[in-house]
């Protein structure tokens, strides 16, 4: 099996999807729940910052250069990543004054709304040393744009953007419409929006296809403080396509 977890309001949403393309969602209250029920998965993808660094002005490498490959339209969507130290703050204003001491840089309330699940990560990890052979951080945007050879036109958060990641994503996996549904109306009382359902459905697509044949941002790999890659995955599925392909001899 290959999995595709998405962070959601109450807990976290998995997709996973077998060698025959069949698929199974389920939701889980903690990372925990989900790995001692799907340790025996091939590859875990996540959309979650997993390698944090502990002091210092430098962002992680795999966020500059992802934001850079997505440029100003998405590029907002990599999110500032918190040093480790103000994963443990109770309010935002600790957290942002620690990581502000430590790295010089103001920390996002969009990063401090995440902030629980980052921690849950990086403390799984750590004490779950096989996970983390399994568990790779991705994250959706990248994964869109690989699979398209484009960053996507409008925002996820926009009806433009839903119906334009829906269609990309049925195109590769003609089952999307069907597994939409049974997500929405399965869990709708867990807090799962649509665009969870999307994100986690192009992680899983990535972690089957471009199992054994990953890309990564960086390409020089690093690594931080307690062992855990700093990185953001990807499979190159447009770029290696056929008509990708005929199309640049053409050009030459």
């Amino acid at each position: 099996m290959f999995a595709g977890i998405d962070g959601c309001k109450k807990g976290w949403l998995s997709i996973l999807l077998d060698r025959n393309n069949r698929w199974k969602i389920v939701f889980y209250e903690n990372i925990q729940s989900f790995w001692e029920n799907n340790y025996d998965a091939e590859l875990i993808l996540i959309d979650i910052p997993i390698g944090l660094s502990e002091k210092g002005s430098q962002e992680r490498k795999c966020d500059i250069e992802a934001r850079k490959i997505l440029g100003p339209k998405r590029g907002s969507s990599i999110f500032q990543v918190p040093c480790r130290d103000s994963l443990y703050a109770k309010t935002y204003e600790d957290a942002n004054n620690i990581h502000s001491r430590l790295t010089g840089r103001k920390l996002s309330i969009q990063t401090w709304n995440i902030l629980p699940k980052i921690r849950e990560i990086d403390f799984f990890l750590q004490s779950e040393r096989k996970a983390s052979t399994k568990i790779r951080e991705s994250h959706p945007e990248i994964c869109f744009w690989a699979f398209s050879g484009h960053p996507m036109n409008y925002s996820k958060r926009k009806l433009e953007g839903i119906l334009e990641r829906k269609e990309l994503l049925k195109s590769i996996y003609p089952q999307t419409e069907d597994l939409l549904s049974y997500a929405l109306s399965t869990y709708k009382k867990s807090g799962i929006k649509v665009d969870d359902v999307l994100d986690a459905l192009i992680l899983a697509l990535t972690a089957k296809m471009g199992f054994n044949r990953l890309n990564f941002i960086p390409q020089m790999l690093e690594f931080d403080s307690r062992g855990l890659p700093m990185e953001i995955v990807y499979y190159p599925y447009y770029f290696l396509s056929p008509l990708k392909c005929k199309k640049t001899k053409e050009t030459k």
